[in-house]
């Protein structure tokens, strides 16, 4: 079973930017209800989505109070959890961060690194890109940032 993930969030001075759980030395920072973590939230769609429970909205809400400042690490072991109920597990995840600034890539492998850890994966099984949006659009303009992820997950069910 396959499925796609995609999460966008405003950018602002004075924020911190988390990827995949991991601190990213900035000057701007999403946005958020919970840390902001747009990877992760992009990849517990694409999971969510694979799987046909819905949406990362629906589970947890950013319209109240339960999960302000929430830790979207915790969130997707979550989500990893519901799919091991359901006797799913995950294959792997792929996913394209579109951000002008900061430059990833010496971040790169400790995302992913502890974006396998997270999803309880072998590193193997998770795929991070980073690139830019060549200075065009809100992400190009550093108004926000953009996660588009897909992955797949099996029914060990079956």
């Amino acid at each position: 079973m396959i499925g796609f993930g995609y999460d966008t969030h405003r950018l602002a001075s004075g924020e911190i930017l988390i990827l995949g759980g991991i601190i990213i030395d900035s000057d701007i920072g999403t946005t958020a209800n919970s840390d902001g973590d747009v990877l992760l939230h992009s990849i517990m769609d694409s999971l969510l989505g694979a799987a046909g429970l819905g949406d990362i909205g629906e589970h947890f809400p950013d319209t109240g109070p339960d999960y302000k400042n929430a830790d979207s690490a915790e969130l997707t072991k979550i989500v990893v959890k519901m799919l091991l109920d359901r006797s799913l597990t995950i294959i792997n995840v792929d996913a394209t961060i579109v951000l002008e600034r900061p430059k990833l890539s010496g971040y790169k492998e400790m995302i992913r690194k502890n974006t396998a850890s997270i999803l309880d994966i072998p590193v193997g099984r998770v795929n991070i890109k980073a690139t830019t949006n060549e200075k065009m659009g809100p992400e190009g303009r550093s108004e926000s940032i953009t996660v588009y992820s897909v992955c797949e997950i099996q029914d060990k069910s079956a």
